[in-house]
């Protein structure tokens, strides 16, 4: 139980996709401007990072063992497969939340932190468990980076910047204090081991 503890955090906080190994870009700068919107994009990156891992083990286990040569393809195939699925739930159930995501949606199909957990599941040898709570940890600290960069964002909105920090400027600002406080956890791995 410890070790899916410790697998849950590293994945959240320690060896966050976005503020610590800098994946899932491009959803963190164009989706945090609105909380709401950041916390919707969050869900659906837990959701889509939930079904990759356990597609992914289902793929290791059952189809890859014996042409581990196709990994890569069949996993941007499930991927790709996965989030259009997703697309098609949301647009279906929320059509107010597919406006909204709009482009950045269909750009989880390219987002490098869904293809990076299929990697890093399959070369740390995780099970059905352990896949499955590094994809929840993960998705969490998508969204908790989300939603971090969308509060500040908002409350920037309110304070006086000046005109030449303004816009993609100011953002790249955050997001590097927030990447610095977040590379301060990495003490944590080597404290552990």
């Amino acid at each position: 139980m410890g070790d899916l503890a410790w697998i849950f955090f590293s994945a959240m906080v320690v060896n966050n996709f976005t503020l610590a190994l800098f994946l899932g870009l491009c959803p963190f700068m164009g989706v945090s401007g609105r909380i709401e919107t950041a916390l919707r994009m969050g869900l659906a990156n837990i959701f889509v990072l939930t079904l990759t891992s356990l597609s992914v083990w289902v793929l290791n286990r059952f189809v890859l063992e014996t042409a581990p040569y196709l990994r890569l393809i069949a996993f941007i195939v499930v991927i790709a497969s996965l989030v259009q699925i997703v697309e098609m739930v949301i647009k279906k159930v929320s059509p107010t939340l597919f406006r909204q995501l709009g482009i950045f949606l269909p750009l989880i199909t390219t987002n490098c932190a869904i293809l990076a957990l299929a990697i890093f599941t399959t070369a740390r040898g995780y099970g059905l468990v352990e896949g499955l709570v590094f994809a929840v940890g993960a998705g969490f600290g998508l969204a908790l980076a989300l939603v971090l960069m969308a509060s500040i964002r908002v409350n920037m909105d309110l304070a006086d910047v000046p005109g030449v920090a303004r816009g993609l400027a100011l953002v790249l600002v955050i997001a590097g204090s927030l990447s610095l406080a977040f590379m301060g956890f990495a003490g944590l791995l080597s404290s552990s081991g």
